[in-house]
């Protein structure tokens, strides 16, 4: 059969789209793509944020009609939204087109549903949440490759931090870190087959280790093992959480040359207040602390971080701290967000929410500062010389190549009429010129 994927949400939703393609090969189905001509149709939903879920709301209706013309058409929906409290009996009741529904921990059966499913015509349901059990068989799959020098990791799975605002660790469940030699592993028959560039994947990578009980490998000694790899030459991490970043974990990092010198740190909020009603679990001064050693180990590090605006009770002395923060801090890049209301999530039921206008203008106002300072911290690299590993033609110009810098700083340099590149390769390119979301630059030879 023939099956499609569509996929809602973060980088781990990708990420299980493409184990979720690889399981789908093996048992001898094929991509295709169009949903017009699939036997197959799987939605891979995201509920982190209002608007993935509606979209993935939206899109889950629309493919009524198909099943109406086919009805031998298979419609599965998987992922965060399944798995969120009371979702897959209200997908059940409302969409009855669904075929299967199932959570974030039954991928590996999808194959199985989907025989049984064809066979019968009865619906599956399976959000069932599996601790006893070993994680799908992540490690033998080769769909984790998106690119052929580039592929993601995941090194463990739910997180235990429970801020107040996130659905995270209802719907992914608790932290379950992967086996190293597992890991391992598989970046290694990564490499073998020609990845060049590894991103490990975690809800909370920092916490790494963490519940393996006797066993002493933690997120450094996994980065240690990693950069000890034969091929790999540039390792990047998603996500950390700064309560578990310390000056061990900068130090290590600091002496291991294929660990990217780009930190990514979520702030969310630069108010204290704030960062308690969201149960961050650290302060700003020690958030500043964090930040004050990387830049005193790794001089050239990027930073970038995730902002919330909104959250319930932010008044505008709140926000004001915020913008100070931002201003203090001098972060390269900040993902910004709208706060959004979560059902089932503490923050949900605090009073004093925002109106959807202040949120708005709060979000203006903070990007307008930050695209400052990114351009700012841009320009301080015009002259210098960045390895750069090429990703392929500018989306933008078809005579530009497009590629990033170690800590992970797009830039775009001219593609020369008799120049032999391929994805992947590292290159020396001399910065010319500075934009805000990308730097300009000629080949140093």
């Amino acid at each position: 059969m023939r099956y499609y994927i569509q996929t809602f949400g973060c980088q781990m939703n990708e990420n299980d789209s493409r184990h979720i393609a690889s399981l789908l090969a093996s048992a001898g189905h094929k991509p295709c793509l169009q949903t017009e001509e699939a036997d197959i149709i799987i939605v891979n939903t995201c509920c982190v944020r209002e608007s993935a879920e509606n979209r993935a709301v939206g899109f889950i209706g629309s493919l009524k009609h198909l099943k109406e013309n086919n009805p031998e058409l298979i419609i599965v929906v998987c992922g965060c939204m399944s798995q969120k409290d009371g979702n897959a009996n209200m997908l059940a009741s409302k969409y009855r087109h669904i075929g299967i529904i199932i959570g974030t921990f039954a991928i590996s059966f999808l194959p199985q549903y989907i025989e049984e499913y064809a066979a019968t015509g009865k619906r599956i349901i399976d959000i069932t949440e599996r601790y006893d059990m070993e994680e799908p068989s992540y490690g033998s799959l080769n769909s984790t490759i998106n690119e052929q020098y580039r592929a993601q990791v995941n090194i463990n799975f739910g997180c235990n931090n429970f801020c107040t605002y996130c659905i995270v660790p209802y719907v992914r469940g608790r932290e379950r870190s992967r086996k190293p030699e597992d890991i391992i592993s598989e970046i290694k028959q990564l490499a073998s087959s020609g990845v060049k560039e590894v991103q490990l994947l975690g809800q909370n990578v920092n916490s790494y280790g963490k519940d393996m009980n006797g066993n002493n490998w933690d997120f450094a000694q996994l980065l240690i093992a990693i950069n000890d790899i034969n091929g790999i030459e540039r390792i990047r991490y998603m996500t950390s959480h700064p309560r578990d970043f310390d000056q061990r974990l900068a130090e290590i990092i600091a002496k291991l040359p294929k660990v990217c010198s780009h930190f990514h740190l979520p702030v969310q909020s630069g108010c204290d207040r704030i960062l308690k009603l969201m149960n961050r679990g650290y302060t700003t001064d020690e958030y500043k602390q964090k930040i004050g050693i990387i830049r005193q180990l790794i001089p050239d590090a990027t930073i970038t971080t995730d902002l919330i605006v909104g959250f319930p009770g932010e008044n505008d002395n709140d926000f004001n701290q915020t913008l100070q923060f931002l201003q203090d801090i001098e972060f390269d890049a900040a993902y910004t967000f709208i706060y959004s209301k979560r059902s089932g999530t503490i923050a949900a039921d605090l009073p004093n929410h925002i109106p959807e206008q202040i949120k708005k203008e709060r979000l203006q106002i903070l990007m307008d500062i930050q695209n400052q300072i990114s351009l700012k911290l841009n320009r301080k690299l015009v002259g210098t010389t960045q390895e750069v590993m090429i990703d392929g033609i500018s989306k933008n110009r078809e005579d530009m190549l497009s590629g990033r810098t170690s800590g992970n700083k797009i830039v775009v340099f001219p593609l020369r009429e008799k120049n032999i590149w391929h994805p992947g390769d590292l290159i020396p390119i001399k910065i010319n010129s500075a934009q805000t979301w990308n730097l300009v630059g000629q080949y140093s030879d």
